[in-house]
């Protein structure tokens, strides 16, 4: 009899039991619930870049090329001189995955000349941001480095220039202001040299405004040693001139050319110094020859 009264006792104990444990896994599974919505907002990862590796840069140049570069080399008398200075000498790298270099340096009896190529690929670290953004931003401080100047408005100047004759009867500004735009475009165009050898400062500007142009404007071929962008080079790019030296020294010039394409930033420096005390290195062709070393050198990072 003392069994059957404990029986039923027994019973209820584990159906209290069972009761709170099921409410235990109840609760237990809300809170399991709420994990998954906290770790399925991840946010997706940045392009990587076009380019993954770097060409190897004392080679991306010609022989071709740097005949016409450094027009010296042509006049080593030592074979074995001019097998070396065809090599080049490679810039010191940590990693030639991420950035290389190549320079020469030929010395003739009218002048010595340089040449630096640099080439480095960006690769960004912060999954939020693309290796393009990242080489952006690096490409934006070189041009902040080599003050170029602000980006004017080219699209107002020609309109300008166009609707001038018909806006204005009388003529008078209408000249002035096709010249300027000429000028302009010139500088930005196919013909940027012609405009950096001195003509885009005597027809922007005119005569009377500055004399010192105006008087031998056929005989200085010095363009003015202000960076400018180049619209047919890679994603963006710029171009600069400078002149150190004068007087009683002879004198150097140096045109830098830089691009970016993609991840991958190239940075031309070609300098020329003359032989001669008071001669200057000739703007044009010094520009001419870094360009198309320049659009060579894009070819074939994108080929």
């Amino acid at each position: 009899m003392q069994r059957k009264a404990f029986v039923p006792g027994v019973a209820t104990l584990l159906a209290a039991v069972l009761a709170g444990c099921t409410g235990g896994s109840g609760d237990g599974d809300t809170s399991d619930d709420s994990n998954p919505g906290t770790t399925g907002a991840a946010t997706a990862a940045a392009e990587p870049g076009r380019y993954r590796t770097l060409p190897e840069p004392c080679g991306a140049v010609g022989q071709e090329t740097l005949d016409s570069l450094l027009p010296g080399i042509r006049e080593l008398p030592d074979e074995r001189g001019r097998e070396e200075a065809y090599e080049g000498e490679a810039t010191l790298t940590y990693d030639t995955d991420r950035k290389v270099g190549c320079r020469w340096k030929v010395e003739s009896a009218t002048a010595t000349h340089h040449l630096l190529v640099d080439l480095e690929r960006v690769v960004s670290y912060d999954p939020a941001v693309s290796d393009d953004a990242q080489a952006q931003e690096l490409y934006a401080a070189k041009e902040q480095a080599a003050d170029l100047p602000e980006p004017t408005d080219t699209t107002d100047t020609p309109s300008n220039g166009s609707s001038s004759p018909a806006s204005d009867p009388s003529g008078a500004d209408t000249p002035e202001d096709s010249e300027s735009s000429g000028s302009t475009d010139g500088s930005t165009g196919g013909s940027t040299e012609d405009s950096a050898d001195g003509s885009s400062g005597g027809s922007s500007d005119g005569s009377p405004d500055s004399p010192a142009d105006g008087t031998s404007p056929s005989t200085d071929p010095t363009p003015a040693p202000l960076p400018r962008t180049l619209d047919d080079l890679g994603d963006v790019a710029f171009i600069d001139d400078a002149l150190s030296g004068s007087g009683s020294t002879s004198e150097q010039r140096t045109v830098t050319v830089a691009f970016r394409t993609s991840n991958v930033i190239v940075t031309i420096e070609y300098e020329e110094q003359s032989a001669t005390v008071g001669a200057t290195p000739d703007s044009k062709e010094m520009q001419d020859k870094a360009r198309k070393l320049a659009s060579r050198l894009a070819n074939s990072l994108s080929g």
